[in-house]
């Protein structure tokens, strides 16, 4: 029988257009530093207004990745 083996790591996304794009970010840069990229999960939804305008929105993500045994 195969175990597998995951970790979790904290990542914040960022975009000007909305969430979805902000976490569709997230995860495409991060996939290009870690292998085996999962599953990912919404932890925190934050946004930044200057003058009255949302000019960014931040999402916080868990994502989970399989480690590779040797």
């Amino acid at each position: 029988m195969s175990e597998r083996i995951y970790k979790k790591i904290e990542i914040v996304g960022t975009s000007t257009q909305g969430v979805d794009d902000a976490i569709r970010n997230a995860i495409e840069t991060a996939n290009k530093t870690v292998s085996n990229i999962g599953w990912f999960e919404v932890i925190e939804t934050t946004g930044r207004v200057i003058e009255g305008k949302i000019t960014q929105f931040q999402v916080t993500m868990k994502v989970g990745f399989l480690l590779e045994r040797e």
